[in-house]
């Protein structure tokens, strides 16, 4: 399929609507763009401006899973893993600052680019397993938000649809940039897993030496799964698809490129930085009383008696927070990356009846994964297992697509990547590999009745 010029490479308008509403839409964002131009050149204003995308992307990777996945690994082993996410920080930031620069310079979301460079074979395999895993990662999120809301005593029977019902009005009848500063805001509540880590007193010149100090634990396989784990659940597929998309959608320009890269790095930093806390938690409570936790759910109830009221009561904010984030990321997301590989109309800027396939699927998954959640009697742990070895065997296939995205020149002129940001990024590409060979491995003998770990 021929490929259009750089210049003209842009997302199509939504239809013409002399509605009162759309006016006034279109008003504030030809003032707000006036804003970006204005500040482009005057450091953080023009960064404020910009900013978003990354961020949201960054933070949402600390959903219900990842929190679990942080929790247990403080708990089970200390400190000794700390040393784990100043790498996750760098990969997660050469991942994303791709996926940015893709957005930026093409102006289209990443499955409108591998249908249009690859086929749509290729795009519509992957779009098969980014539902089936998506939906199922939706339904852990809903789990996470009300199983945190439950040890404040709210039935997880009430949370699940009143947050179904929040966020999928928020979505549907807002604008773009109004969604986004609603995401923005919720990040607010992961500064409740610092004041927990804060009130856990823990010794800071141990943290410090654990962060840059490596402990294989003797190539232990359980601590070697655990390794594996907390890169799984830091680098997810989804986390792409929605930077780029919600980058194209935005409208930022190739002026605004070094913002929006900064913006992506950001986002990268912040979600190792919060899961940093959450280890250095329940290493110093739950690990230190041996106590031995399942979920995050589990972590925040046990950090009760061990570490007080308040510092439970702000785990499980946090966690309702991440899941409530993450719940509303994904069926966008998914909407996102399902629309643009058949060519349909998407975008949270646009009214149902302008992309109604994109909000029927945002509708789908959001709503499929909060029923599931409220089936008397499920446990849909095989369930987001399954969702979580689906990401790991996608996200390899997504990275490549990237790498090869950002090395065409025809699609990014002087933007491709160069021999040193190359290098980074297949190593970055190869550690993730190897890490999902890992996982898929143990998982399949699993299934054989071979338990590794």
């Amino acid at each position: 399929m021929p490929t259009l010029p750089a210049a003209t490479r842009r997302r199509r308008p939504a239809p013409p609507d002399t509605g009162l509403g759309q006016r006034l839409r279109a008003l504030w964002e030809s003032r707000s763009l006036r804003l970006r131009s204005r500040f482009r050149r005057r450091g953080l204003l023009a960064f404020l401006a910009v900013m978003g995308p990354g961020l949201i992307a960054g933070i949402a990777g600390n959903d219900a899973g990842g929190i679990t996945t942080y929790s247990v690994l403080g708990a089970d082993t200390g400190l000794r893993l700390l040393w784990l996410f100043p790498i996750t920080m760098l990969v997660l930031a050469v991942v994303q600052e791709m996926a940015a620069r893709l957005g930026v310079i093409t102006g289209q979301g990443l499955s409108d680019l591998i249908r249009d460079r690859y086929g749509v074979r290729w795009t519509a395999l992957a779009m098969g397993v980014l539902l089936v895993a998506n939906l199922a990662n939706t339904v852990a999120e809903f789990a996470g938000a009300g199983a945190a809301l439950e040890i404040l005593g709210v039935p997880s029977w009430l949370t699940v649809p009143v947050v179904a019902v929040a966020i999928w009005a928020l979505v549907l009848f807002a604008d773009y940039r109004t969604v986004e500063k609603v995401f923005l805001s919720v990040m607010v509540v992961f500064l409740a897993y610092i004041a927990s880590a804060v009130l856990a007193g823990p010794d800071w010149g141990a943290v410090g030496h654990a962060l840059v100090t490596p402990d294989l634990g003797g190539l232990d396989p359980t601590l070697l799964l655990l390794m594996v784990a907390v890169v799984g659940t830091t680098i997810t597929p989804y986390m792409q698809f929605y930077l780029q998309s919600a980058v194209a959608e935005k409208g930022i320009d190739e002026e605004e490129l070094a913002l929006e890269q900064a913006d992506a790095v950001v986002g990268s930093v912040w979600t190792n930085v919060i899961a940093v806390f959450i280890v250095v938690a329940t290493a110093t409570t739950l690990h230190a009383a041996s106590v031995h936790v399942e979920s995050a759910a589990d972590a925040a109830a046990a950090l009760g008696p061990v570490a007080g009221e308040l510092s439970s009561l702000l785990f499980a904010v946090g966690l309702f927070g991440a899941s409530v984030l993450a719940a509303t990321i994904m069926p966008i997301s998914t909407a996102y990356v399902i629309c643009e590989a058949f060519g349909w109309e998407s975008g949270v800027g646009h009214r149902f009846r302008d992309a109604p396939a994109f909000f029927g699927l945002y509708s789908f998954v959001l709503f499929a994964g909060a029923l599931v959640v409220l089936i008397p009697g499920l446990e849909p742990i095989g369930l987001i297992v399954g969702s979580q070895n689906l990401q790991g065997l996608l996200l390899p296939i997504v990275l490549v697509f990237m790498l090869l995205l950002v090395n065409d020149r025809a699609l990014l002129g002087r933007h491709v990547n160069g021999r040193w940001r190359n290098g980074l990024a297949i190593a970055c590409i190869a550690l993730v590999v190897a890490l999902d060979v890992v996982l898929l491995g143990s998982a399949a003998l699993g299934w054989l009745g071979v338990r590794v770990g």
